[in-house]
């Protein structure tokens, strides 16, 4: 039992600080995510917008993924942020091509069709999965 005990003290706080610089990164990317997008999906999920909450919901997963396969194959601290730069990157601008491709997929998604968000959310969280795997190897 001791030695659970001094592996909890010595694993914790690491565990915490990964846990907290994979979240802040999470946060950053989210914003990002919604500053970079053509619609607010905030104001449109409280006015009951169901495909812009599945839109939402499936950028916040599939950027989760990646950093959370980071987090897992990383030595440190930095190697989080850097390798977690990396995918949220890479998913931004992969989002971004996404709304230029299929360019009123955007103005589908404020009109409320749920049929164009899960198209759009199955996407990203497809790309979210082989960047994860791309990570960890």
């Amino acid at each position: 039992m001791e030695a659970v005990l001094e592996s909890l003290t010595t694993g914790l706080p690491i565990l915490i600080l990964h846990f907290l610089v994979t979240v802040t990164m999470l946060a950053i990317g989210v914003t990002v995510y919604m500053w970079i997008t053509p619609f607010r999906e905030l104001q449109l999920i409280r006015d009951g917008n169901v495909a812009a909450a599945v839109s939402l919901g499936a950028a916040i997963v599939s950027l989760a993924v990646p950093l959370a396969f980071s987090m897992s194959v990383s030595v440190g601290v930095a190697d989080i942020i850097v390798w977690g730069l990396v995918t949220l990157a890479i998913l931004l601008i992969v989002y971004r091509i996404i709304d230029f491709l299929l360019k009123d997929l955007p103005t589908r998604i404020e009109a409320g069709e749920v049929g164009p968000a899960i198209l759009l959310a199955s996407v990203k969280i497809g790309v979210a999965a082989i960047t994860a795997a791309a990570v960890s190897g």
